[in-house]
């Protein structure tokens, strides 16, 4: 409709100047002219949409590859990361047997050392009744040259208010009945105690000394620490608290 107002109008405009035949000859061929030329002008538009379109769907294709192959690398990512941890797990069961098997090695040790102390225990303990034994023959002549203690009463390993006397026996000095409370330790040198535990052995001394002398007030007791080797500081407080000490070497 809108191209017949305008061919009427170009006719009118051309009458003018033409006759009125002339004028809608023109009229109809300058009208025929601009529809090819607005059909030309919407064909090269629609080619460059589609051109646009294409190299849209190009760009969008080259897009699509790039995360097919990203995706190709995950997945491979994924494979080699599916490998390792089935690798991880092998190793981790690997490392489950090892541990189950050292458990029970150090079980096994844990009882060898276990059946190693009671062993060593039970050395210590005849050692030590060794040494008692010892010092129950050696111990009335060397007390006596020593000390001018006479042995009355031999001595013997008993209990007293629920506390073992490793030696206990009568003795006179200076014509006065006394009794020896003693205990017996196999070493107290540097090497195998420290202060702390020679303290320990006095202070056990001195408990059994105080139990026996609940058990029969009035009586002096003599303490008496009886051992292989003890060292010059220990010796020296010692004697400060009124012990004997009788080393083996010496009787």
């Amino acid at each position: 409709m809108q191209l017949e107002s305008q061919q009427e109008s170009i006719e009118r405009r051309l009458k003018r100047y033409f006759p009125a035949e002339q004028s809608s000859v023109l009229a109809e061929v300058i009208t025929d002219a601009y529809k090819d030329l607005v059909k030309t002008s919407d064909f090269n538009e629609l080619k460059g949409i589609v051109r646009d379109l294409a190299e849209a769907q190009k760009r969008t294709e080259q897009r699509v590859e790039e995360l097919a192959e990203a995706q190709k690398r995950t997945e491979q990512r994924v494979d080699t990361l599916a490998v390792r941890m089935e690798e991880l797990a092998g190793e981790m069961r690997i490392l489950a047997r090892g541990l189950n098997e050292t458990r029970a090695e150090v079980s096994g040790l844990a009882r060898g050392l276990n059946d190693t102390r009671a062993e060593v225990g039970g050395l210590a303990r005849s050692f030590g009744y060794a040494l008692e034994n010892e010092a129950y023959r050696a111990l009335p002549a060397f007390l006596a040259r020593r000390h001018g203690l006479e042995v009355i009463e031999r001595f013997v390993r008993t209990e007293i208010g629920g506390e073992e006397i490793n030696l206990f026996g009568k003795v006179r000095r200076n014509g006065q009945e006394v009794l020896i409370v003693g205990e017996t330790k196999l070493q107290l040198d540097e090497r195998r105690a420290n202060r702390r535990e020679e303290d320990e052995v006095l202070a056990q001394l001195a408990r059994k000394v105080a139990v026996a002398q609940a058990e029969m007030p009035g009586v002096e007791i003599v303490p008496l620490l009886i051992t292989h080797y003890a060292r010059p500081a220990f010796l020296q407080r010692a004697r400060e608290q009124g012990v004997i000490v009788v080393q083996s070497f010496e009787w």
